[in-house]
């Protein structure tokens, strides 16, 4: 059924493409992007006696047609400290949003500050991390040519686990990408976390199921590469998806009953790592069968389907 789920998964990435490039025409970027990538205003906010809440402090910056913003308690109820992420102000702004914050509870002039943040942090922080996935991937696609360096066609194996690796990348950038649309949500260091663990979670069960292929290739010699395929997957796929499912409870967990600041984060990485199982079974090892039978451009399918010493 390998055509079925690149069929599937191609019906997801161009429209998320697609979508990504009507948000950088109509918005200008792919994502809206936070505090973190385009700097902004952060307060840290210390009142004198209960009065502020959460969603008594968005009110006060909605009046400054500041929305997105983000707001965390620190420290226990009783210390009154809040910190808050919004967008640029210049000094004017801070004191009028200051003087209306005054007026939920006092606040301890003192304990408080604010100051602004520049955007430069955040671009090295993208760059930074999108060397790292491709560090990753060289690292990966080199660690799995020396590890199954006695199987046919070793490099195959990296080559594969790399374009399922990207298969996720897309499909989570494609649903922050829509999320950003619909609701408004920002791309911040957050998101680019939960991406790094995406990638790394993908490699690693598709690396899995590679594995499971490496052992049985010897073992069932004139088998056809197709049989011992199906045959490791079936082999592996109840462990895999066992750890993944207790996992998925976790997460479903903490976005039904955690914090509103962690929600987006938390769906992102659920959506990645239900991807990354995805991609692992019907992706990464469809491509090494596509491969073997010559259904790529430009690759020609080997004389026999039987696997056999030297094949």
């Amino acid at each position: 059924k390998r055509r079925w789920n690149y069929a599937f998964s191609l019906a997801i990435i161009i429209p998320g493409i697609l979508l990504m490039i009507y948000s950088i025409i109509t918005e200008g970027t792919a994502f809206r992007l936070s505090i973190d990538f385009e700097g902004g205003s952060i307060y840290e906010l210390k009142f004198t006696e209960d009065g502020a809440t959460e969603s008594g402090l968005r009110e006060v910056f909605s009046r400054f047609s500041d929305e997105n913003i983000i707001i965390q308690s620190l420290g226990d109820p009783e210390a009154y400290r809040w910190s808050v992420r919004a967008s640029f102000h210049d000094e004017t702004e801070k004191r009028q949003i200051l003087s209306a914050l005054n007026e939920l509870a006092p606040l301890d002039q003192a304990a408080s500050r604010d100051e602004n943040v520049s955007a430069t942090v955040g671009q090295e922080v993208s760059q930074a991390a999108l060397f790292a996935v491709l560090v990753a991937a060289a690292v990966v696609t080199g660690f799995i040519v020396l590890a199954f360096r006695q199987v046919p066609d070793a490099f195959r194996y990296g080559v594969c686990a790399i374009i399922a690796m990207l298969h996720d990348v897309l499909i989570v950038a494609s649903i922050q990408s829509l999320l950003g649309l619909v609701f408004n949500w920002e791309v911040d260091a957050l998101f680019l976390t939960a991406m790094l663990m995406v990638v790394g979670f993908s490699v690693q069960d598709t690396i899995v199921l590679f594995d499971r292929i490496r052992e049985n290739i010897p073992r069932h010699l004139g088998e056809s590469y197709e049989t011992i395929v199906n045959r490791s997957v079936l082999e592996t796929i109840h462990r895999t998806l066992m750890t993944q499912i207790s996992v998925f409870f976790v997460m479903i967990a903490i976005i039904l009953f955690g914090g509103a600041n962690i929600k987006p984060f938390v769906i992102i990485l659920f959506c990645g790592l239900l991807t990354g199982s995805y991609s692992s079974i019907f992706i990464a090892v469809p491509l090494l069968v596509s491969w073997q039978k010559g259904e790529f451009p430009f690759v020609f399918a080997k004389k026999t389907e039987a696997v056999s010493v030297g094949a």
